[in-house]
């Protein structure tokens, strides 16, 4: 009794169990087994976001083009795929490709087994050919006269139906981009079996090549990056930003797609609406950007009417709100041929490419001297030259007479600075001594100019930021030279965030181009522009070096980089390179690079602006002519900010 009893209380649980779960659970069971057994495919693609201006100003936006997908239908046979293409063909053009013509006429005659002798299908029987084998002796077997033997609508229907049938049955096919109205059309009208039309969405550069290598480039997922792609749910053919501030913010800038219900007949049904990417909005003006690019090839081609020129085919220039580390603009302009005023715009050398830059860095060795007590605040000397035991004999540009912490800077003192770095290593100048040198020496040096971000990554927000060359020998002669900025090399961007950095009384920000990002009027994400670090000098000596800048702008060095009326601060530099002139590995002609940083108004700085020209001119002792690119350069956008502020 107990056994039956047991029997018919297991029984009474499973039919509950049942009912329970028909009745119950069967919603929550079945969308289960939807989610398992139903495809789902995206659209072909969404609109980026766009790249705005700080003024409103659209600088990369997308266009729509008009494409032709198909979508293959469940159980559809090959005369209806083939019907299908020739449909397609009677209304489209498209390119033609041999592989698909010959494809199309193996499918067409008979799949080309005539093609293949009886003896090689033995072989084939025997597994000494594979199928594969068969495959490449008919496609080498079609001849010219074959194709040839087709129509020129044959032609263009076997390259769509080969475009048909490439890839998963599931996924749509894209079969052609860029048709005209009348094709999208007459596409509609005719409502061919499985064919649909889509806007795919491609980049427009509302300003021609302006700043096209900065935005960076759009395409197909790299190989070598696929697998970090897949985990964040991209599609292989998606397509993704590959470089600079398309790649920079690919999260943003990315649009979600259509998403599309496989049905059991291979028919869609929209299941969610895509949507755009979100804007980036930059802290670029367009307006000066132009008028920047204007200037700088305009100066070029002045400068290489100047003799001793022969070498020099370049300059950059950088401006910005030190307040923020915000990039206004920035430019790189190579003069590819003097006889047509032929120009390429070498924008990422600004962070990719370092130079050596003169003295423009000697307030960040003034900021070491102050640091470690080898001078304060009038501390001066007569200025004159330092020779060092088997070192050259090193001086100012003149003799300059007495001066201090301002005017070694104002007038530009190498003298001044040689002896920071002798006491720096706990000496004082003789004649002719031996300057016995360390690699702490050198290093005390280094980390204070990285706190300005000389030698250092500033964090700016495109990919492939050097840190320049940092020597690795260490000699008396080189710690004398890193002290007057020839020895170590920096980034343009690196002056940039030095200056800024100099004008903010100490504060290091990141530069940076994006100011926010934006979803219609949705804020999505705003710059708040962090201080990275605070130099590590009382704000006296902070003072002070804005203070020598000016005296530099008003009255020394730097007089009439930028105007006067705009209460300026600034330094040159001026610095000895070497090039090699016949691609042979060895350096052959010494030349001259320039700089200038500056900003304006010193007391309360609204711009920051760096130049650079590297390989001026060549330097022949007595017998060369000076090119004040820089100054020209600099004058000239200050002038344009502040008159269009």
């Amino acid at each position: 009794m107990k056994k039956y009893l047991l029997i018919i209380t297991i029984f009474g649980f499973l039919l509950g169990r049942v009912i329970y779960l028909n009745i119950y659970e069967k919603d929550n069971y079945v969308k289960k087994l939807e989610n398992k057994t139903i495809n789902y495919v995206e659209g072909s693609s969404a609109p980026r976001g766009r790249i705005i201006d700080r003024n409103g100003k659209i600088l990369v936006d997308n266009t729509g083009i008009k494409t032709v997908f198909y979508t293959k239908l469940k159980d559809i046979s090959l005369k209806d795929e083939l019907n299908i293409a020739r449909k397609l063909a009677s209304i489209i053009n498209i390119p033609l490709n041999e592989n698909s013509l010959k494809n199309y006429y193996l499918v067409t005659h008979n799949n080309g087994d005539d093609l293949i002798t009886e003896e090689e299908y033995e072989k084939y029987r025997e597994r000494k050919l594979s199928s594969e084998d068969l495959k490449r002796l008919k496609n080498e077997r079609i001849t010219e006269e074959d194709l040839n033997s087709l129509s020129e609508e044959e032609k263009e229907s076997a390259t769509i139906y080969d475009l048909m049938n490439k890839g998963y049955s599931y996924q749509k096919k894209l079969i052609l981009k860029g048709i005209s109205d009348e094709e999208y059309s007459l596409l509609i009208d005719e409502n061919i079996k499985g064919i649909t039309t889509e806007l795919t969405w491609e980049r427009v550069y509302n300003y021609g090549d302006t700043l096209k290598d900065v935005f960076g480039s759009i395409g197909y997922i790299p190989e070598e990056e696929k697998d970090e792609y897949l985990k964040k749910d991209y599609n292989l053919d998606d397509i993704v930003g590959l470089s600079y501030l398309e790649k920079e913010y690919e999260d943003y800038l990315k649009g979600e797609k259509d998403l599309y219900k496989v049905n059991r007949d291979n028919t869609l049904t929209k299941v969610k609406e895509g949507k755009k990417g979100n804007d980036l909005i930059l802290s670029l003006d367009i307006e000066v950007q132009l008028e920047l690019e204007r200037v700088l090839r305009e100066n070029i081609i002045n400068a290489k009417k100047r003799s001793n020129t022969d070498y020099f085919k370049e300059s950059y220039s950088i401006v910005g709100s030190p307040k923020t580390g915000e990039i206004i603009a920035l430019s790189g302009q190579k003069l590819v041929d003097p006889k047509t005023q032929e120009f390429t715009s070498v924008n990422t050398n600004l962070i990719s490419t370092s130079y050596t830059v003169g003295s423009v860095v000697k307030m960040a060795t003034l900021s070491t001297g102050y640091k470690y007590g080898v001078i304060d605040i009038g501390s001066s000397v007569t200025d004159g030259c330092i020779k060092l035991y088997q070192v050259p004999i090193k001086c100012s540009y003149k003799s300059l007479g007495k001066v201090n912490d301002l005017t070694a800077i104002s007038r530009s003192s190498n003298y001044y600075q040689f002896n920071i770095a002798i006491g720096l290593t706990n000496q004082k100048y003789k004649y002719n001594m031996v300057l016995n040198t360390s690699e702490e020496d050198f290093n005390k040096f280094r980390r204070m100019f990285q706190e300005y971000g000389l030698g250092n990554k500033t964090g700016v927000d495109l990919p492939n930021e050097v840190l320049g060359i940092t020597g690795s020998l260490t000699s008396s002669d080189l710690l004398l030279n890193l002290s007057i900025g020839q020895y170590d090399t920096y980034t343009p961007m690196q002056l940039f965030q030095y200056v800024n950095t100099l004008a903010s009384t100490g504060d290091r920000r990141s530069p940076k181009l994006l100011k926010m990002v934006q979803n219609e009027e949705e804020i999505v994400w705003q710059n708040d522009y962090p201080i990275l670090n605070h130099i590590s000098l009382d704000s006296k000596y902070l003072e002070r070096l804005k203070e020598a800048m000016h005296l530099a702008t008003t009255s020394g060095t730097a007089r009439g980089y930028i105007e006067a009326t705009y209460n300026p601060a600034g330094k040159t530099g001026t610095s000895e390179t070497f090039i090699d002139t016949n691609d042979d590995g060895i350096m052959d002609t010494k030349t001259t690079s320039i700089a200038f940083v500056g900003f304006a108004p010193y007391d309360n700085p609204e711009y920051s602006i760096v130049v650079l020209a590297p390989n001026i001119y060549v330097s022949r002792e007595y017998n060369y002519s000076k090119v004040y690119i820089t100054r020209y350069i600099s004058k000239s956008i200050m002038n344009f900010l502040f008159e269009n502020a």
